[in-house]
């Protein structure tokens, strides 16, 4: 992988959750090649065995664990682990998330909506929660478990993942929208919280990505634009997707303690210039 910076990580221990997905993984990636010794958390212990597997065959420092992280009990034990396999933790990134379509609805509009169709009145309601839930609580948590090691030490870095969602709802998923404005809610909370120990919360709010979860959204079957993806791209000054690799730029200098020694709270955009354009 060619690293966007030359950013010295040796020895430090970086727990990122959701490593099994395609962000949090090359994220993961990342940071091992750049010598610090990685926790890669997710549900799908399969994938982060491998991603392990995959970083130990290039000579670099990673270990795969299953955990779910809405649940405090397997936190705790895996968090023992990594202190025991790689050391107490200096570097927290909440990568854990997601939407579900039991809390989205079929239409952009409610007026549009079809017989047949889902509308506002019959999103689910245990969906919307596990939405709040995976994305909320599973930065909460993590970061309870976590961040004691960095309390404890007096120093450390969190970061959380954020979205464009959260300055501007998109339609059709409003819970994943909120749960995302909270989590940009808890980072600047969590700034300040910790502000006296030495421990730095940031978060990087991503523009649109092309993923597992949403490429249905953005293409059809025939692997053309929706109506969605071309609504998108009009409204991204820079006409394109963002690649998730542009994302480690920005990670690597918020991570650093050295270049971002005073920057704590903030919520970083990375989006294509989405979020300047007014439309006009």
């Amino acid at each position: 992988m060619d690293l966007p910076l030359n950013v010295d990580f040796c020895n430090k221990v970086v727990v990122i959750t959701g490593a099994g997905g395609v962000l949090c993984g090359d994220m993961a990636r990342a940071f091992a090649q750049a010598g610090a010794k990685v926790a890669a958390l997710d549900l799908n212990l399969e994938a982060v065995t491998q991603l392990a597997e995959e970083c130990s065959s290039q000579g670099w420092t990673c270990k795969g664990y299953g955990v779910n992280v809405l649940e405090q009990e397997g936190l705790e034990a895996v968090h023992e682990q990594v202190k025991a396999d790689l050391g107490p933790c200096d570097i927290l990134i909440n990568g854990a998330g997601g939407n579900n379509p039991r809390a989205t609805t079929d239409n952009e509009y409610h007026h549009e909506a079809k017989e047949g169709q889902k509308n506002f009145f019959d999103l689910d309601p245990q969906g919307v929660d596990f939405v709040f839930k995976l994305n909320f609580q599973g930065t909460l948590l993590p970061t309870q478990t976590f961040a004691r090691d960095m309390a404890e030490r007096g120093g450390g870095c969190i970061l959380n993942l954020s979205s464009m969602n959260a300055y501007v709802p998109l339609t059709k998923i409003p819970a994943y929208s909120g749960a995302k404005a909270a989590v940009s809610n808890l980072t600047q909370w969590l700034a300040t919280h910790f502000a006296g120990t030495g421990i730095r919360c940031n978060a990087i709010a991503p523009g649109f990505l092309v993923s597992n979860q949403n490429r249905a959204l953005l293409f059809d079957n025939d692997g053309k634009p929706t109506a969605r993806s071309k609504k998108i791209l009009a409204g991204t000054p820079m006409g394109r997707f963002v690649e998730s690799h542009e994302l480690l730029g920005a990670v690597f200098f918020l991570c650093d303690d050295r270049a971002a020694s005073a920057i704590t709270g903030v919520v970083l955009p990375i989006d294509g210039g989405y979020s300047a354009y007014s439309g006009v």
